[in-house]
């Protein structure tokens, strides 16, 4: 998914893949991810660009969500009933429900040398679309035996989050290496408020139910916060793509 300005509306939709030329030597990086307000894809740009700066060959991929169950809710911006809208996930989200969704091609196989997974969190967990992925017997070829780490955009409360895409990607025998987080600025309650104000208008107001509310979704400062973080990653692949052509 392209960037845009976060008070434009998403295009919820944008499966597909955005792939970097190919060299015979630069390390291969896949990062993969679902977004619906478009802080995933925000952020996934912006480390992809930090990557692709340090050497590394960037595919991006995006989950489509396509459950008829849900998708009549995920597939307009703003939502029509932004609280209840975001309540009826919860029953799903609790049970630790997977859905339909459509994996582009460039991630369900590939020789990667690393993996990113962009992984929102809802009702405290993993979302559905990418546990759904973490799930598919194609992210076990994609996986095995190959390091990946995960970025996790949310509200609050990433903990669940990461031990959830660390123990489904472990399990497909990928090689998991520490992620990191990025939340929302304010309160439990004040960031809640905060996002369903966003969610249902699409605009970043100074005030929900009379009350003063932060701005929602990454700051600039977070987003430089990845690109550093993204700069690390390139800096570990390249030490370790290249060790592994000198035993050869």
């Amino acid at each position: 998914m392209a960037s845009v300005n976060p008070t434009d509306p998403p295009s919820v939709l944008d499966g597909g893949a955005h792939e970097a030329p190919m060299t015979a030597t630069a390390p291969r990086v896949l990062l993969v991810h679902y977004t619906y307000t478009q802080q995933s894809v925000r952020m996934s740009d912006a480390m992809a660009d930090a990557m692709r700066g340090g050497g590394c060959e960037v595919t991006q991929a995006a989950i489509e969500f396509t459950d008829p169950r849900y998708i009549d809710r995920l597939t307009r911006f703003p939502m029509k009933h932004a609280f209840l809208d975001v309540l009826r996930m919860m029953p799903a989200q609790v049970r630790r429900k997977t859905g339909e969704i459509r994996v582009p091609p460039a991630a369900q196989e590939g020789d990667y040398d690393l993996v990113c997974v962009f992984s929102p969190t809802w009702w405290l967990t993993t979302c559905m679309p990418i546990r759904s992925f973490l799930t598919t017997p194609t992210t076990g070829a994609l996986l095995t035996g190959t390091p990946f780490t995960d970025v996790v955009v949310c509200r609050r409360y990433w903990g669940n989050n990461h031990r959830t895409v660390r123990k489904l990607g472990v399990q497909h025998g990928g090689e998991y290496l520490e992620g990191i987080h990025f939340a929302y600025e304010g309160g439990q309650v004040r960031s809640l408020l905060a996002l369903i104000s966003y969610l249902g208008s699409g605009e970043y107001r100074p005030r929900f139910l009379g009350m003063p509310i932060p701005r929602t979704n990454l700051t600039d400062a977070q987003v430089e916060e990845g690109r550093a973080f993204a700069r690390g990653l390139a800096e570990r692949v390249q030490t370790t793509t290249a060790a592994a052509a000198g035993k050869d």
